[in-house]
């Protein structure tokens, strides 16, 4: 049986996120067994530490990982058990398939018995590149650090890309922004935003990010509908391929209404969400529909032939 220990799968968490991988640790915490079959601990003397049955033992662990780009996928660990490792790693690479899991118990059942596992999950790091120090950068850097990326600024004037401005932030860098991106390293998980004091700034540092390979997850610029337009004229004046503009998140964010620097920030974290999570960008409320579809019998209840009752308001919990 091979061995996963706590500090093992720790450290394996996160050198994996830190080199662009993913990966998945199951941790088995207790269940109850059919006494089909012997785990490790079966028999006399197993201890408190074995589940019930000795279907699988407590404290066991198993971790599925999954490199960056093409390299493979590696089982490390074990539970004792050939079925529950079969089904444990079946679950962890489900996890790993679905963008929207996150940190769980689950309950597995194998031969007849139940076995709660808990399921440890990270993802790769994601890089936010934040092109400009302006007034607008600053609440994007507090909502990138927040939601977990790692957050590079950079700009021209080193007196705007300070620490006393940008604390949150992992890097600040004075580039050059006909090369900006020089020292600041651009791949599959770096989330770069424009956001500089200019429009011709905006459009040097756009061509670059267009026409890097491999394409950074997220490219988003800052502008208004006019200077957007004008930016995709001039692209396509330029010669940059057709296909590269649907890369292009312009304007940025999605649309509430955001006219101040941190609700354009909220609305910029909101899109860099749905880019990572998925989903519509829309209301919950329209799309669980919950009044609609849970209580519309109440609501017509005794009331009039042919008419409904209106909806009435409550305050929430």
């Amino acid at each position: 049986m091979s061995v996963l220990h706590a500090a093992e799968a720790s450290r394996l968490l996160l050198d994996t996120a830190e080199a662009g991988g993913s990966a998945a640790v199951g941790l088995v915490v207790g269940g109850s067994g059919s006494g089909a079959g012997a785990g490790p601990g079966a028999g006399a003397g197993s201890g408190a530490g074995a589940v019930s049955g000795a279907f699988a033992e407590a404290g066991t662990r198993l971790a599925v990982t999954r490199g960056p780009g093409p390299s493979p996928e590696v089982v490390r660990g074990s539970t004792g058990r050939d079925d529950l490792d079969d089904a444990l790693s079946g679950l962890l690479r489900r996890m790993l398939d679905d963008p929207r899991a996150g940190d769980a118990l689950h309950t597995l059942v194998v031969d007849g018995g139940e076995v709660e596992v808990y399921v440890e999950l990270r993802r790769p790091v994601q890089e936010l590149v934040v092109v400009g120090a302006g007034h607008i950068a600053r609440p994007l850097t507090r909502m990138g650090a927040s939601l977990g990326f790692r957050v590079t600024v950079l700009d021209d004037r080193p007196d705007f890309a300070t620490r006393e401005r940008f604390p949150e932030a992992e890097r600040l860098v004075k580039a050059d922004f006909d090369d900006p991106f020089r020292d600041v390293p651009v791949h599959e998980r770096t989330h770069i935003l424009l956001v500089t004091r200019g429009h011709k700034y905006d459009y040097a540092c756009l061509v670059r990010a267009l026409r890097m390979d491999p394409p950074p997850a997220y490219i988003g610029m800052i502008g208004s509908r006019r200077r957007v337009r004008a930016t995709y004229v001039q692209l396509m004046d330029d010669g940059i391929d057709p296909v590269l503009l649907g890369r292009i998140h312009a304007p940025v964010g999605l649309d509430i209404g955001a006219e101040t620097p941190e609700e354009i920030a909220v609305a910029v974290a909101a899109e860099l969400v749905l880019v990572r999570r998925g989903g519509s960008g829309r209301p919950l409320r329209d799309v669980e529909r919950i009044a609609e579809r849970f209580f519309a019998d109440d609501r017509d209840h005794d009331a009039p032939p042919g008419k409904t009752r209106p909806e009435t308001r409550t305050e929430p919990e």
